[in-house]
């Protein structure tokens, strides 16, 4: 079985075994194509609501939320106040109890000695009348003498009508009792607190602080009302010479403390209000100056991704001067720069048919011309050129096929700090070694400079493809023991290398043309079809894809003619 008998059972053989792989549900490549396709024509899902904002009002709102929480609750403030008032009822305490002591005592033998009811009544009276204080007095078993605010020991309770409610104030009341209730959940430290009930006939064992003052000693303490109020205690002995003939219950509300804690609380509130409000407005604002020209940039990429068109265009946002703007400028260098490659991919495209189409126009008048002529030595040269056409179709298609992969293969270049005088001096041996072999060749004149390094960032395998690429366009270009010198030095912040030949030079104005894809200028005497016109183009986009640069200039001689062409590159100089 020959080649072609093999050939054919292969493809039979895998005709046969597409439909069974279908069979078994496998995709093949057309129904993968099909569905990226898909995927790629479908637009992008556009959002209802802007995450970027809503992470913009979160992160804007959270330090106003966190000042919220630890402003409202003033426990330390509340707590400054308590203790002032305790202090404060302590010392009253002690005053009334002095004062019952000194006048409201009956004289006699210790165990004898009472409390004078109306007495002490009246001077709790006088003293209960200039504070806010309710003053409560027991004897000495503990039974409960006099009591300001019942007014047992001077006359009847006063009465008097309350003004009736304000139906305009039921809105603000049920705002306090909710904020009430709020912040009285918060306190914690409140449920610790024992409550307070007030009962109809109090006697010292109602209160243990009361009999620890029958004992001698003073005592504060505090209760809380089922409103979650405080209502501050201190019990003080009513001694004299050391001999304890009562206690004295001082007690005080807490609600000024309390009415003072709620408006420092409620001005704190509204300052957090205005704050809130603009933070909110503050975070609206930012995160649509944000969030909307992002979009609109990201719309406009999927509208060009999906319509393929160039009328599509990316928003300019440069005005900015921001990081948007810098965004937006990127994407428009990157939507240019795609433009160009796909320019040049079709410039490149319509280099390679024509290039293409030369040789096999060539072999196809060739072969027609063959099959007409009968002499033997006419059909051997159109035979041999034929061979010479292949072999020129194989060289442009090896060529063709590593332009088409150069691009790709710049994007994975490792730059590093490279020795350009090493590899100048490797190449200038090899090229001396192989003159000195082969007579009539170029030699190769290297001067560097002798303090200075010649470093310079590159990759070194690529770069070495440059310089063999122009040496060897050099050599070609050279007459029989011609000289190629390469100097090297530094120039602004580069690496400057300079090669130059004694050859015909470049044709005037062609100094840029001759790195254009198959472009050739070739010596008189070459055999046409050679090279393909690639190699300088590719050396520049190597040299470009490192961050260099590359011109070709011809030298002069002092009458002005021609003496060679010289190729210029400029490299990034390693610091």
């Amino acid at each position: 079985m020959d080649a072609a008998d093999r050939k054919e059972t292969e493809t039979t053989a895998a005709a046969a075994e597409a439909p069974s792989r279908s069979r078994r549900g496998e995709p093949d490549s057309a129904a993968r194509r099909a569905q990226a396709e898909a995927q790629a024509a479908a637009p992008r899902k556009q959002r209802r609501f802007s995450r970027l904002s809503v992470r913009i009002m979160a992160l804007s709102i959270f330090p106003v939320a966190t000042i919220f929480g630890g402003l409202l609750y003033v426990g330390a403030y509340e707590r400054s106040l308590v203790e002032a008032e305790l202090s404060a009822l302590s010392a009253q305490a002690r005053l009334f109890a002095g004062a019952i002591a000194e006048s409201a005592i009956t004289p006699g033998a210790p165990d004898e000695r009472r409390i004078d009811v109306t007495l002490a009544s009246g001077v709790m009276r006088q003293l209960a009348g200039a504070t806010n204080a309710r003053a409560r007095l027991f004897d000495r078993d503990g039974r409960m003498l006099v009591d300001t605010r019942a007014q047992r020991a001077y006359g009847p309770i006063r009465e008097e009508e309350l003004p009736t409610e304000s139906t305009g104030r039921w809105f603000t009341d049920n705002v306090v009792a909710l904020y009430e209730w709020f912040f009285n959940l918060l306190a914690r430290d409140r449920e610790s607190v024992p409550y307070y009930r007030e009962r109809p006939d109090e006697s010292a064992t109602d209160y243990p602080e009361v009999q620890t003052a029958l004992a001698g000693e003073p005592k504060s303490f505090i209760r809380r009302t089922d409103s979650g109020e405080y209502v501050l205690f201190f019990a003080a002995p009513v001694q004299r010479y050391k001999n304890v003939d009562g206690a004295l219950l001082l007690s005080a509300s807490t609600h000024e403390i309390a009415r003072s804690v709620r408006q420092v609380r409620l001005d704190i509130l509204r300052i957090i209000a205005v704050v809130t409000v603009f933070t909110i407005m503050m975070a609206f604002w930012l995160g649509r100056s944000i969030a909307r020209p992002i979009n609109r940039l990201a719309s406009a990429a999927d509208q060009m991704r999906r319509s393929k068109s160039r009328d599509v265009a990316i928003p300019d946002f440069t005005e900015r001067e921001d990081e948007i703007g810098d965004l937006s400028a990127a994407l428009n260098d990157l939507t240019n720069d795609l433009w160009r490659r796909l320019d040049a991919i079709e410039s490149f495209a319509a280099d390679v048919a024509h290039e293409i189409k030369n040789p096999l126009a060539s072999m196809k008048s060739a072969i027609e011309t063959v099959s007409r002529i009968k002499d033997p030595q006419k059909q051997q040269r159109l035979l041999d050129m034929v061979r010479e056409d292949v072999e020129r179709l194989d060289r442009l298609i090896t060529d063709i096929s590593r332009a088409s992969r150069l691009d790709s293969e710049l994007s994975r270049l490792k730059l590093s700090t490279v020795d350009l005088g090493r590899i100048l001096g490797a190449l200038a041996d090899i090229r001396n070694t192989a003159a000195a072999a082969a007579p009539g060749r170029p030699t190769v004149r290297l001067v560097l400079p002798a303090r200075d390094r010649l470093i310079a960032r590159a990759d070194e395998d690529r770069l070495v493809q440059v310089l063999q690429n122009i040496l060897g366009n050099a050599e070609s270009f050279s007459p029989p023991g011609g000289v190629i010198a390469i100097t090297g030095g530094s120039e602004a912040g580069m690496t400057r290398i300079a090669i130059d030949d004694q050859g015909p030079g470049i044709p005037p104005g062609k100094e840029k043309d001759i790195f254009r894809r198959f472009y050739t200028e070739r010596p008189a005497g070459e055999k046409f079809g050679t090279h393909s016109g690639l190699g300088l183009s590719i050396s520049q986009q190597i040299v470009e894809a490192m961050g260099g640069s590359i011109h070709a200039e011809n030298l002069r001689r002092p009458d002005g003619g021609v003496a060679g062409a010289r190729f210029v590159i400029r490299l990034r100089r390693s610091a």
